[in-house]
C-alpha cells in the first residue's frame, strides 16, 4: 500500500535534486509510520463519505420552477467565482515573489531551482485547494437551498432540518478531508529536509486564498443585502419580492459571503494551524524519536477528526429521527446544538484512547497532559456556541431587549442595544477564552517543561487544535445558514404560491403529497432564525483558533531569531524595551483601519446598488412579478466591482504592512527593533479577536431581532419592522464582512510575516531592510488613503 500511495504522490510532484539542509526539517523518520499510511486511506474515505453526502442531495426532487431559480444563483455565482480566480492569479505574483527571493536567494539552505520551484509549486497547490473547496460549497448550497424550499410545502419539518445538515457534512468533510490528504503527502512523500518550507508554502497558499475570497466575498455579499433589504424600507414591499432587481444579487451574495468566504477559510484554518503545530514541534523539540512521534500523534488526531465527526453525525442523525420523525413542529436549534455537544464528548473520548494508544511510551504520563489540553480546546468548541446563542439567538435576553429597545426608541436604540450585546459578548467569550488557555497552561506544567522548551506555549497551540478537533460539525452548522437564507428567497422567486391553483394538482401527482401553502414559510423563516444563530456560532471558534494558533506561530518565529541572531528571546522580548510598546499600537491601529475600510467598500456598494435598484425597480401593478435577470445581473456586476475594489486597496496594504514592519525591525545596527515585529503580530491577533467578537455577535442580534419581529411578532411593514431593518443593515457588514474576515487577515499576516521576518534578518538582506521597509510602509499609507478617499459615496 506505501508504494501505491508513493507512486501516486510522486506524480503528483515536480521532479528536482536535493542538496543541503534547510531551517524546518521533518525528521525522515515520519516516513516509516505505517500508521500514517492508513490514516491516509481513511482521510480519503472521508473525502468520497462527503462526495455521497453530495449525492444524496443532489437526487432529492424539487419542483422546477425552484429548480431554475437556483441554477441562474449558481450561474451568476460562477461568474462572480471566475472573477476571483483571476484576481488570485494577480495576488499569487506578489507572493510568488516573496517566497522564491526568501527561498530562492537569502535562505542558507541551498533549495536550487528545482526547490523553489516546488516550494512556489506547493503555494499554489494552497491557493486551489482554497478556491477548489469554495466552488464545491457553492455547488453544493444551490443545490439543496432549491430543494429545501421545495421541501418546506411537506409539513414534514425534519426534512428542513436534514438537508441543510446534509450539505453542511458534505462540504465540512470534504474541505478537512481534502486539506489533510494534501499536508499527508507533503509529510510522507517530500524528503524531510524540504517538507518543513512545504508546508510553509502551502500554509501561505491557502491562506492567501482564503483572505481574498472572504474579504471579497464578505464585501459582496452585504452590499447585495443592503441594496435588497433597504428597498422593502422605501418601497414597502416584501423581503424577496422577484420585482427587486437585488433579490437575485442577494442570494448570490449568500453564497459569496456565507458559503465560498467560510469554506476557503476553514479549508485555511485547518491547514495554518496544523502548520503553526508541526513548525513548533520540529522547532521547540531537539530528541527527533520524540519530534517522529509528536508528528504522528498530530497526523493521527487530525484523521480521527473526521471519523469522530461522521459517527457523530451518524448518531445524531438517529437520535434525532427518532425524536422528530412525526412531529409537526421543531425547534430547529435543538438537534444542531446535540449534534455539537455529542461530538464534542465523543471526540474527548477519543482523544485520551488515542493518544493512549500512539504516545504512552512518552515520558512524564505526557500522553494525560496532552489529551487533556486537547480536551480543553475540544470542549471549547461546544461551550462558545452556548455562549453566542446567549448573544444572538432569537430566544435569548439579549435579542429580546433589542427588540423592545425597537419598540420603545426606534431605530437609534436598536442600534445601540446592539452595541451593547456585543460589548458584552466579546467580554464573556474573553473570559472563556481565558479559561482554556489556563488550563492548558497549568496541564503543560505536568511534565512538558522537562521536554521541550516554552512548554505552555504548545499548548496554547493545542488548544486550538481541539478546537478543530470537531471540525467537520463545525463547518456543517455554518454552512446551514446560506441554505435556510437562499430557501426563503428560491421559495419567493419560483412564484410557486402565486401560482397555487395550477402548481397544486401537478405536486400531488409528482411528487404524491398535498401542498401546505400555509405552514411553509413559516417552517422556512424559523429555520433560518437557526441558521443565523449557528452561522453565528462558528465565527468565535475559527476567529478563536486563529488566535490562539497565531501565538504558536508567532513563537515559533521567536525560536528562528534566536537560532539566527543567537540570542535569548527575553532580552529584547519585553516590555521595557520600547519597541514592543510600539508594535503593540501598530497592531492596534491596523485593526481599526481594516474594519473601517472593509465597511466603507459595503457603504459604497450599497448606494450604488440602491441608486440602480430605485431607478430600475418595476413595480407597476400590471408588470410581471417576476425577477428580471438582466437588471439582476447588473447589480451583481456592481457587487463584484466594489468588493474587488476594496478587497485590492485591503490586500495590498496588508501584504505592505507586513513587509513594512518586519523590515523596520531588521537587526541592522542592533537586535531591540526586532521586538516590534513581534508584538505587532501579538496586537494583530488580540485587538482581532476582540474586535471580530464584539461585530459578530452585535451584527448576529440585530439580525435575529428583525426575525423575531417578522416570525414571531408578524409585524411586517410596519415601523417596528422598519427599526429592525435599520439595525440589520448596519449588523450586516459588522458580522458578514469585518468580523468575519478578521481571521484569515490574522492567520495570514501571521505566516506571511514568518516568511517578511526571516527575510528582515536574513544577513544579506538586514543592512538595507529599514529603508526597503519605509518603501512599502509608503505603500501601505497610500493604498489605506485610497481604502476611503478613492471609495467615498460620489454626490
Amino acid at each position: 500500500m506505501k508504494r501505491i500511495l508513493s507512486i501516486l504522490a510522486v506524480l503528483s510532484l515536480p521532479v528536482f535534486s536535493f542538496a543541503s539542509e534547510a531551517d524546518l526539517v521533518i525528521p525522515d523518520g515520519i516516513k516509516s509510520q505505517n500508521i500514517l499510511y492508513w490514516g491516509f486511506l481513511i482521510t480519503f474515505a472521508g473525502f468520497m463519505f462527503g462526495l455521497y453526502q453530495f449525492m444524496r442531495v443532489k437526487k432529492i426532487r424539487a419542483h422546477q420552477s425552484m429548480l431554475d431559480v437556483a441554477h441562474v444563483i449558481y450561474e451568476t455565482g460562477k461568474t462572480y467565482l471566475i472573477q476571483q480566480g483571476k484576481f488570485l492569479a494577480i495576488l499569487f505574483l506578489f507572493i510568488g515573489a516573496a517566497v522564491a527571493f526568501y527561498f530562492g536567494w537569502l535562505s542558507d539552505a541551498d533549495f536550487g531551482v528545482g526547490g523553489v520551484l516546488m516550494i512556489l509549486g506547493w503555494t499554489v497547490v494552497g491557493i486551489l485547494g482554497s478556491y477548489s473547496v469554495a466552488w464545491f460549497g457553492i455547488r453544493m448550497n444551490t443545490l439543496a437551498n432549491s430543494r429545501m424550499a421545495f421541501a418546506s410545502l411537506e409539513r414534514k419539518p425534519i426534512k428542513l432540518l436534514n438537508i441543510p445538515l446534509s450539505a453542511g457534512m458534505s462540504i465540512g468533510v470534504v474541505l478537512i478531508s481534502l486539506e489533510l490528504i494534501m499536508m499527508l503527502i507533503i509529510l510522507l512523500f517530500v524528503p524531510g529536509e524540504y517538507a518543513g518550507a512545504s508546508f510553509i508554502g502551502f500554509a501561505i497558499g491557502e491562506s492567501l486564498g482564503a483572505s481574498a475570497l472572504r474579504i471579497a466575498g464578505g464585501i459582496f455579499t452585504k452590499i447585495a443585502d443592503i441594496g435588497s433589504d433597504l428597498m422593502k424600507v422605501i418601497f414597502k414591499i416584501g423581503e424577496d419580492d422577484p420585482r427587486n432587481p437585488g433579490t437575485i444579487a442577494d442570494c448570490v451574495g449568500d453564497n459569496a459571503g456565507d458559503s465560498v468566504g467560510p469554506t476557503a477559510d476553514g479549508f485555511e484554518t485547518y491547514g495554518v494551524t496544523g502548520v503553526a503545530l508541526i513548525s513548533f514541534i520540529v522547532l521547540a523539540v531537539t530528541n527527533i524519536e520524540y519530534q517522529v512521534e509528536l508528528l504522528a500523534w498530530i497526523f493521527i488526531m487530525r484523521i480521527m477528526m473526521i471519523v469522530t465527526s461522521v459517527a457523530s453525525y451518524g448518531i445524531n442523525s438517529v437520535l434525532t429521527k427518532a425524536k422528530y420523525q412525526n412531529a409537526d413542529d421543531l425547534d430547529f436549534e435543538k438537534p444542531l446544538s446535540s449534534l455539537v455537544w455529542i461530538t464534542s464528548i465523543f471526540s474527548i473520548i477519543v482523544t485520551f484512547i488515542v493518544s493512549y494508544l500512539t504516545i504512552k511510551d512518552l515520558p512524564n504520563d505526557l500522553w494525560i497532559s496532552l489529551s487533556v489540553i486537547i480536551s480543553a480546546g475540544t470542549l471549547g468548541a461546544a461551550l462558545i456556541p452556548e455562549f453566542t446563542k446567549i448573544f444572538t439567538s432569537p430566544k435569548s435576553t439579549h435579542v429580546k431587549e433589542v427588540v423592545e429597545a425597537s419598540k420603545q426608541g426606534g431605530a437609534s436604540l436598536n442600534i445601540l442595544s446592539g452595541l451593547v450585546a456585543g460589548n458584552f459578548s466579546a467580554f464573556w467569550k474573553g473570559m472563556v477564552f481565558f479559561l482554556l488557555m489556563f488550563v492548558a497552561y497549568y496541564a503543560s506544567t505536568f511534565g512538558l517543561d522537562g521536554f521541550m522548551i516554552y512548554p505552555s506555549i504548545f499548548a496554547f497551540g493545542l488548544v486550538a487544535f481541539g478546537m478543530l478537533g470537531m471540525g467537520p460539525v463545525t463547518i456543517a452548522v455554518d454552512s446551514y445558514g446560506p441554505v435556510t437564507d437562499n430557501a426563503q428567497s428560491i421559495y419567493e422567486l419560483s412564484l410557486i404560491e402565486e401560482n397555487q391553483k395550477e402548481v397544486t394538482p401537478e405536486i400531488e401527482k409528482e411528487f404524491g403529497f398535498t401542498p401546505d401553502f400555509e405552514k411553509s414559510k413559516y417552517f422556512l423563516e424559523a429555520n433560518d432564525g437557526a441558521g443565523n444563530t449557528f452561522k453565528a456560532t462558528a465565527k468565535p471558534v475559527l476567529i478563536g483558533t486563529a488566535v490562539v494558533g497565531a501565538t504558536t506561530m508567532i513563537f515559533a518565529l521567536i525560536l528562528v531569531i534566536e537560532k539566527t541572531l543567537g540570542v535569548k528571546p527575553e532580552e529584547i522580548l519585553n516590555l521595557l524595551n520600547p519597541y514592543t510598546i510600539m508594535g503593540f499600537l501598530l497592531g492596534g491601529a491596523v485593526i481599526y483601519w481594516f474594519t473601517g475600510a472593509s465597511i466603507q467598500a459595503v457603504t459604497t456598494g450599497a448606494a450604488r446598488a440602491v441608486e440602480f435598484i430605485k431607478k430600475n425597480i418595476n413595480l407597476n401593478p400590471n408588470a410581471p412579478r417576476k425577477a428580471d435577470v438582466e437588471k439582476s445581473r447588473a447589480v451583481v456586476k456592481i457587487c463584484t466591482v466594489y468588493a474587488q475594489k476594496g478587497m485590492w486597496n485591503i490586500f495590498i496594504a496588508i501584504f505592505s504592512f507586513a513587509l513594512a514592519f518586519a523590515f523596520i525591525s531588521s537587526p541592522a545596527h542592533s537586535n531591540a527593533p526586532v521586538s516590534l515585529f513581534i508584538s505587532y503580530l501579538l496586537s494583530i491577533a488580540f485587538f482581532g479577536l476582540f474586535q471580530a467578537i464584539f461585530m459578530a455577535n452585535a451584527g448576529g442580534s440585530w439580525d435575529n431581532a428583525k426575525k423575531v419581529v417578522e416570525v414571531d411578532m408578524q409585524e411586517k411593514g410596519t415601523a417596528l419592522h422598519d427599526a429592525a431593518i435599520v439595525g440589520d443593515t448596519v449588523g450586516d457588514p459588522y458580522k458578514d464582512t469585518s468580523s468575519v474576515a478578521l481571521n484569515p487577515v490574522i492567520k495570514f499576516t501571521t505566516l506571511f510575516g514568518l516568511l517578511a521576518m526571516e527575510i528582515a534578518i536574513s544577513e544579506r538582506f538586514r543592512d538595507i531592510a529599514p529603508y526597503v521597509g519605509f518603501v512599502f510602509l509608503a505603500v501601505a499609507l497610500y493604498f489605506v488613503y485610497r481604502s476611503f478617499y478613492k471609495m467615498r459615496i460620489k454626490s
